[in-house]
């Protein structure tokens, strides 16, 4: 029951209704990642292709899309992943989650969201007072 009220109400936990309603009628299941999102192909689109789209697993989140996935959803390639033996290159990172608005974010030194005082650089400001 959670899940259909979710689907109802929601387009950012998986799937909408409407999403379901086309996939069911015109999506062919063409892989799964490991993260559990699958890969769907389905009608020719305006310039030719078969429309590709994904149904994450939880969050919808385009940067859970494994590197391999990526490719062929932009179709830079016709394979998908799950038709051949694709290897990640090493300059490819696992997906990390955006951590902005958590304990977790980046803060980058002198950021004013980060604690402690910036420390001086050259061609700093100096404010001007009254009387200098």
């Amino acid at each position: 029951m959670k899940e259909l009220l979710l689907q109802i109400f929601t387009w950012w936990n998986g799937q909408t209704m409407g999403t379901r309603f086309f996939t069911w009628r015109h999506g062919k299941k063409v892989g799964e990642d490991e993260m559990g999102n699958v890969y769907y192909e389905g009608p020719m689109t305006s310039w030719g292709k078969p429309k590709r789209w994904v149904i994450y697993k939880g969050y919808a989140d385009a940067s859970a899309i494994a590197p391999g996935w990526h490719g062929w959803m932009h179709y830079r390639t016709d394979v998908p992943p799950s038709l051949e033996t694709y290897a990640a290159r090493e300059w490819q990172k696992p997906h990390k989650p955006n951590m902005t608005g958590t304990p977790l974010a980046y803060h980058p030194k002198g950021s004013l969201a980060s604690t402690g005082e910036r420390p001086r650089v050259t061609g700093d400001y100096d404010a001007w007072t009254p009387g200098n």
